[in-house]
Formats: structure tokens, C-alpha cells, sequence
């Protein structure tokens, strides 16, 4: 097992792009909103933390921390 040490605000930042990711899909899945304002705002957070967890897990499991 790889152990991989981040500071805390990028630590952080992972765990924002994570919950942007899911209170998209939680608004493409739920019924509480009208549809026409909901999917292009759940459509935008998916796309939102998708695109910013390339990068963020790029620079994470590109470094090499001398772990191994």
C-alpha cells in the first residue's frame, strides 16, 4: 500500500471537489427541484468536480514522496 501525505488545504480542496461532484448527482437524482432549473445546475457541479479532480489527483499521485 502506497501512503501519500498532503497538507491540509489541499487535503481540503479534494474533499470540496468530492462533495461538489456529489451534491451534483444528488440534484440529477432528486425530485425536490424543478427540472428545468435542476438539471443544468446538476449538470454543472458534475461537470464542475469532475474537471477539478484531474488535476488535483494528477499533482497527488504524480509526486513521488520516497513512500515505497
Amino acid at each position: 500500500m502506497r501512503t501519500v501525505q498532503l497538507p491540509v488545504p489541499t487535503l481540503a480542496t479534494v474533499a470540496a471537489t468530492r462533495a461538489v461532484l456529489g451534491i451534483g448527482v444528488g440534484l440529477l437524482a432528486g425530485p425536490s427541484i424543478p427540472e428545468r432549473v435542476r438539471r443544468p445546475l446538476g449538470w454543472s457541479l458534475v461537470a464542475l468536480g469532475a474537471l477539478s479532480t484531474i488535476p488535483l489527483a494528477m499533482g497527488v499521485f504524480g509526486r513521488d514522496r520516497g513512500s515505497e
